[in-house]
């Protein structure tokens, strides 16, 4: 596929050149699929009379000229995306005029036309690789250089990029833009945001007189939704932080941050041009965790600001320099800085999970990745680079010192300012602050795969005494490696306030056995609890004793943060097949009441809702949703009226309900002939309880369009999508499948259709999908765009087909096809979890008498 620059290539390009300026030109008043794009590059050569490529992808060459004499346009490869560059001197300047393609797969420049009103809406998404869709550049990290850029566009639009504009100009029906030259970038975070967006400014007033312009951007119908205060306020709150925190300021002139349509990440982190996810934009009600997450976002974007943004990882291989450090950042911001004080529990509960499972994926790989070309990086943005990354930082600070992590991030900073690094760059600069060698630290935890089990083994006495306490360490077979661990004991005891610590241990372990002396003599309490305070990345297991008083109190658990780290032991034991799917429905009925993060309460919902759904035996499986849906309507009939937990509790209810009785509830809710007192059906929850109603055949294409004229939005638009394509007929999947592999929906629409697709309720209609998913595969890899790609194959993926045929079908695709690497990692990534779910789903079916 175009584009798709290999490691070896990009490194020979940094022998070469030193890229100095970009100066690009575009014009987006040439029409509604094509934009006038001309480039203006100088750079150096090491070695005269050398020959290298630019990129551009997708593009009508009109004009090449290097050095002042002309280069034939027919010698670009529209295939590979390249322009050959003979005979270079020391000192080049290249100059490229092409008409480029917009995009509707979120890569380059995304064009979206709004259906409410019908206005235009473009942004840039340069990342991974993709600015070479928008201009001919030289398309990798390391080769950082300034931008100049200057935009013609629709007088009525405002446009956006990482400087603020320097001059105006009117041209009749158009305006051309002027932005001054950036600091040294790389090119996959320059931005270029252009329509008729609704502003709404401010200003950052910092220390020592300090101010830094603020805006905030969304589309002119979504205007009333731009909560701007709430957003404004986590700006502040984050700029302050890491500004101390660093000691260093802002790097960067102002900073902007858009709400833009279809965007395919949740955030970018362009300097001075931040852009978001709309969904950001909260149309309806919504819990805490949703402004949660929002503010967490915004500080993982504004950490970028000096993480890859400022010091720039040379190659993909050290994207967690980038994206590792600014998840734990954000989570450390958040809990300083802003009023989710409990972010640390979240983190505890809702993204380790995620590392968890990513890590035990026959696809894992280690933290310092091994990226050989850009395809294989596009699937590397998962959760090993973030949340285990974060994790196993969080680690680190709990070894060395947060002092010393932040001194030695400064160091850092400062001497790699608008450069470009590695990670032996960073270990230097925390060594040289802590005084600890960090090269055993590295290659333990960086350069390896794989999590490690940790396990209490003790003797007692008959007084309940330990007589030997010791700290077991595994390793899986495929990944052996036993590390080095940070971690504290827990010793909780019931009492009048419920389950509270009574002792707390912290200790380094190692190796196979680590003996722990400090507890010998010390009494066993009803839940021991190993990794407390989640200092380190592991899984964690229970003794028998401390299970029981889990599974039979863990609402009782007084600290959110030790409550998160056994909701997380729990669910894993779950994935692992060793605690029935149903006895997990149970405890989070019983339990979910207790916790106090809203964001935890969303994960535990979701994780029933699959662990009813995916890993029941199907012989219990009907009888387990319905006490979870049947549960779920009791909890939001108890809860406050109007309440955030009564919201979560219905939404989750709207996802599973079946039954004749709780369908009635849905059906009466929807149309408003039943109510919960305090509840707002508001929009997105109506389309949650339509979708729930076509699901099961009590609604279709009539009132899925009568739904949509009262929401004729984007949001309005994927919700109508979803519910065509979770339509339960044969002819439904089929209308669904035709629109899924045309190739002609937007990667927001192809999105919403997949998820509507497979609902699980529609396993058999989707056995005949087994065979088309891997005869469209093959036909697709090297024609669909990469994200389209992508999706198509995680998505798509048959895992609701759940039976050794699916996985030997699977088996003959990678054997036969052949496909490439960055493909054959996600087939065998839905592969996984399909067999996962066969070894939980008989664990489940052991368990004796269905959950009732």
């Amino acid at each position: 596929m175009a584009g798709n620059l290999t490691r070896d290539e990009a490194l020979a390009r940094t022998r070469l050149l030193t890229v100095e300026s970009y100066a690009v030109e575009l014009d987006l008043t040439t029409g509604p699929d094509r934009f006038g794009s001309t480039t203006l590059v100088r750079f150096r050569c090491a070695e005269p009379g050398a020959e290298v490529f630019c990129d551009l992808v997708d593009a009508e060459v009109r004009e090449v000229v290097l050095n002042g004499s002309a280069i034939d346009p027919a010698l670009y490869d529209p295939a590979t995306g390249r322009i050959p560059l003979p005979g270079l001197a020391g000192e080049n300047e290249l100059r490229v005029v092409a008409d480029c393609a917009y995009s509707h797969t979120g890569q380059g420049l995304h064009s979206f036309t709004d259906p409410v009103d019908g206005q235009v809406y473009l942004h840039s998404q340069f990342a991974t690789a993709d600015a070479q869709r928008v201009f001919a550049c030289f398309d990798q990290p390391d080769l950082k250089a300034t931008f100049r850029f200057t935009v013609t566009a629709p007088a009525g639009w405002e446009v956006v990029s990482n400087m603020a504009e320097s001059a105006c100009e009117p041209l009749g029906d158009a305006r051309r833009w002027h932005f001054p030259p950036t600091p040294p970038l790389p090119t996959y975070i320059g931005a270029v945001v252009a329509g008729p967006y609704h502003g709404v400014a401010d200003e950052y007033l910092g220390p020592d007189g300090q101010r830094i312009p603020m805006r905030l951007f969304c589309r002119a119908s979504l205007a009333e939704h731009l909560d701007a205060e709430a957003v404004f306020d986590v700006t502040r709150r984050g700029l302050d932080f890491y500004q101390q925190a660093f000691q260093l300021p802002y790097p960067f002139a102002k900073y902007d941050q858009l709400f833009v349509p279809e965007i395919n990440f949740g955030a970018m982190e362009n300097p001075g041009c931040v852009t978001f996810k709309e969904e950001y934009l909260f149309r309806s009600k919504v819990t805490d965790a949703a402004y949660e997450r929002r503010a967490n976002t915004i500080l993982h974007e504004m950490a970028h600001m000096w993480f890859g943004d400022l010091v720039t990882m040379r190659w993909w291989d050290d994207l967690w320099l980038n994206e590792s450090f600014a998840t734990y950042a954000a989570t450390l911001a958040q809990v300083a800085a802003t009023r989710w004080t409990g972010a640390w529990a979240t983190f505890a509960d809702s993204y380790k999970a995620h590392a968890c499972r990513q890590d035990q994926m026959p696809t894992t790989h280690p933290i310092a990745a091994d990226i050989v070309d850009i395809r294989s990086m596009e699937v590397n943005f998962d959760a090993i680079t973030y949340q285990k990354g974060a994790s196993v930082l969080k680690q680190l600070v709990a070894a060395i010192g947060v002092d010393d992590f932040l001194a030695g991030l400064r160091r850092y900073f400062q001497r790699h300012a608008w450069g470009s690094t590695t990670l032996a760059d960073l270990l230097k600069a925390l060594e040289e602050e802590s005084g600890r060698s960090l090269t055993g630290w590295s290659s333990q935890w960086l350069e390896t795969e794989g999590p490690n089990t940790l396990r209490p083994a003790f003797v007692l006495d008959a007084d309940d005494r330990f007589t030997s306490f010791a700290v077991l360490q595994s390793a899986p077979a495929d990944h052996p490696t036993l590390r080095s661990h940070r971690i504290a004991i827990g010793l909780y005891e019931r009492g009048p306030a419920g389950l509270e610590r009574r002792r707390r241990v912290e200790l380094d372990i190692a190796g196979e056995r680590t003996e722990v002396g400090e507890l010998v003599g010390a009494t066993r309490p009803d839940l021991l609890l190993l990794n407390d305070d989640d200092l380190t990345y592991a899984k964690v297991r229970l003794d028998p004793h401390s299970l029981r008083t889990v599974l039979s109190g863990i609402g009782e658990i007084a600290d959110p943060l030790a409550q998160a780290v056994c909701w997380t032991i729990a669910w894993d034991m779950v994935r692992d097949a060793e605690l029935p799917a149903r006895d997990y429905v149970s405890l989070v009925l019983s339990g979910v009441r207790s916790v106090r993060s809203a964001s935890i309460v969303r994960t535990l919902l979701e994780q029933a809702r699959v662990a009813a759904r995916q890993h029941t035996d199907p012989a219990g499986r009907t009888s387990c949703l319905r006490a979870l849906a049947g549960g779920l309507l009791e909890l939001a009939e108890g809860a406050e009226p109007g309440g955030e937990a009564q919201l979560a509790y219905v939404q989750a209810f709207a996802t599973i309900a079946g039954s004749a009785e709780h369908l009635a509830v849905v059906a009466g809710l929807l149309s408003g002939s039943s109510e919960l007192p305090g509840l707002a059906v508001d929009t997105d929850l109506r389309w949650a309880l339509l979708r729930r109603l076509v699901v099961n055949g009590r609604a279709g294409h009539a009132e899925i369009d009568a739904e949509l004229v009262k929401d004729p939005t984007a949001g309005g638009r994927r919700s109508a999508a979803a519910c065509r394509a979770a339509i339960g007929t044969a002819a439904g999947k089929a209308e669904a499948w035709e629109r899924i592999v045309s190739g002609e929906l937007s990667t927001a629409i192809l999105g919403a259709t997949l998820d509507g697709f497979r609902e699980p309720e529609h396993a058999e209609l989707l056995r005949p999908y087994v065979d088309r998913y891997f005869t469209v595969l093959e036909s697709v890899a090297g024609r669909w765009p990469s994200e389209v790609t992508q999706a198509f194959a995680r998505a798509a993926y048959p895992s609701r087909a759940v039976s050794q045929d699916t996985i030997a079908r699977t088996d003959d695709y990678l054997a036969s096809a052949e496909p490439p690497g960055w493909l054959r990692r996600l087939v065998l990534e839905g592969r996984d979890e399909l067999a996962r779910a066969l070894r939980t789903q008989a664990r489940d079916g052991s368990a004796g008498t269905p959950l009732t």
